[in-house]
């Protein structure tokens, strides 16, 4: 059964890393693509992108010091390569994409060893356990991504692993024998919180019970004064000095050249914009329940609904529960679970991926005493569709459009006879424009970027574009060719013919769903099914029109 369950886990971690390198074609948030590589491939690579707001030395609210380690050395790389002559096509749409993503790939396999340090002294089966993380779509898609959630679910992941006392023998020691546990190095806890509250102050929520788990683990086993004291030394020098590390390193990027030199603190600016209610309503206002009753269950499924019937069961037990109580670990792994989840519910923009790190504990809640046998087709049926719906169909013709466009613009024909590129998106995500590899130098691609804007409006733009106006007034276009593509989804295609507008080429990329304009389920069912799941390239026919 072990064996069994080694070898499958052994399965789904090559799925992982193969899935990666396919690549996935699920666009889950923008925030994936500008919160790190598109940043990263704009200030290294010297490409053409769109630099966030958080990002500006006006309102920077996010760490560059992440974005680095990430995105950064991964193009790094590549561009070293490319200028010593050992990898010529080396920066194109695939490697821009796949590269940070293989990085934190990579980084993932953080929750597979906290898993199997912290299964059995947790009192879960180890590769049950490992399993249940590895089959998650929440593993297989969300922790492949360049989102800040990700290492945010990393870090937690290994100050679990810092303060959870290390037993003699290790696994075998009776899990009550609490005057046994030797308490980790507090550099390492000290450096961990710091360096997750950087990259997003929101860690504090997952920290809170880990630190306070291991304050008390330390108050009450048999070490000196002298020594808890030199603990909390060791803890306040590291904190110190990983925030003046991360301080500096912000201060460095978001200080212009010649201007004067003034701190950067940017998690707090992250915080003064976040509690600003104001701020908040313009990223989407969510009643403070929706963690709790959609979310949980959107990342999790049933493993989210057996933790509430396990917490409900807890709190109608007469014996109070105690930090200390580790026979069976649901107490500690509750309050590990829930109680991030409780401070994240108080802020009311809430989207799923905020609770991404909350799998460790979860996953360690569940796995003992056979708690999901039952279950199990259940399990396999919800993350099987998870990750297709997520990792293929959710915007999912944006990448593979966008590595389609950057194919034909750096195509031989185009290189030898320069045309201008007018792509306008409208009623997609935002577009990331790095996965275009265009030099910051060359004026050869203009990106309109419609969002979900209205009709009329939609229409206006259109009819400029086709009647010339918005190519070839400027110096550089004048000898060259324009070309002029719509990129919008097939359930807005109707909208756009309404426009007036006629077509010469148009190109179907398939799968895509948009959940803002999403399908009509009886087209599904129609000879039109494969157009309502597709994302359309449309180029203008600039030489016939009927307005």
């Amino acid at each position: 059964m072990m064996m069994s369950a080694k070898t499958f886990w052994g399965i789904l971690a090559l799925l992982r890393i193969f899935w990666c390198l396919l690549p996935q074609t699920g666009y889950l948030h923008p925030d994936e693509f500008f919160q790190s590589p598109e940043v990263m491939a704009g200030d290294i690579l010297d490409l053409q992108v769109y630099y966030p707001w958080e990002f500006l030395s006006s309102s920077p609210c996010r760490t560059v010091v992440f974005p680095l380690i990430t995105s950064g050395i991964t193009y790094w790389m590549i561009k070293s390569l490319q200028q010593l002559g050992m990898w010529s096509n080396g920066i194109n749409s695939y490697t821009l994409l796949v590269s940070p993503r293989l990085l934190l790939t990579t980084f993932s396999f953080i929750l597979d060893y906290s898993v199997y340090r912290l299964a059995p002294f947790w009192g879960a089966d180890r590769w049950n356990a490992l399993v249940l993380l590895a089959g998650s779509y929440v593993t297989l898609v969300f922790y492949t991504r360049t989102f800040t959630n990700t290492l945010e679910g990393l870090l937690f992941a290994l100050l679990m692993v810092l303060v959870s006392p290390k037993a003699v023998g290790y696994g075998t020691a009776p899990k009550s024998d609490i005057s046994q546990a030797k308490p980790t190095r507090s550099s390492l806890i000290g450096i961990i919180t710091v360096a997750g509250f950087f990259n997003r102050p929101t860690f504090l929520a997952f920290a809170l019970m880990p630190l306070l788990y291991w304050a008390v683990l330390n108050a009450t086993s048999q070490h000196s004064i002298k020594t808890i004291a030199n603990h909390l030394l060791k803890l306040v020098s590291s904190t110190a000095f990983t925030a003046i590390i991360f301080t500096a390193a912000d201060t460095l990027y978001f200080t212009s050249i010649g201007s004067e030199i003034s701190l950067y603190m940017t998690p707090f600016n992250f915080l003064r914009y976040n509690l600003n209610p104001h701020n908040l309503a313009q990223h989407g206002i969510h009643p403070r329940f929706t963690h709790f009753a959609v979310n949980g269950i959107m990342l999790f499924g049933i493993l989210h609904i057996l933790a509430i019937s396990l917490s409900w069961i807890r709190l109608h037990n007469h014996r109070p529960p105690t930090m200390l109580v580790l026979a069976k670990g649901n107490p500690t792994l509750l309050s590990f679970y829930f109680v991030p989840l409780a401070f994240l519910s108080l802020f009311n923009h809430q989207e799923p991926r905020f609770l991404i790190p909350l799998i460790l504990p979860l996953v360690l809640l569940i796995t003992p005493q056979n708690r999901t046998l039952k279950w199990k087709p259940i399990i396999i049926i919800f993350n099987v569709l998870g990750a297709l719906l997520f990792g293929c169909l959710h915007q999912g013709g944006m990448i593979p459009c966008l590595s389609h466009l950057e194919q034909l613009i750096h195509s031989p024909e185009s290189l030898n006879h320069p045309a201008h590129y007018t792509l306008l998106f409208a009623h997609t995500y935002m577009p990331p424009r790095f996965l275009l590899s265009i030099n910051k130098r060359d004026p050869l691609v203009e990106i309109i970027d419609m969002a979900g804007t209205e009709e009329n409006i939609l229409c206006q733009t259109l009819g400029q574009l086709a009647n010339n106006i918005a190519c070839g007034t400027r110096k550089t276009d004048k000898e060259r060719t324009c070309h002029f593509f719509v990129i919008t989804p097939g359930t807005v295609r109707t909208t756009i013919q309404k426009c007036g507008v006629l077509f010469k080429n148009e190109t179907l990329i398939f799968p895509h769903l948009t959940m803002e304009d999403p399908p009509q389920i009886s087209f599904l069912f129609s000879e039109k099914w494969r157009s309502q799941l597709g994302l359309y390239i449309l180029q203008i026919d600039r030489n016939e029109q009927s307005f």
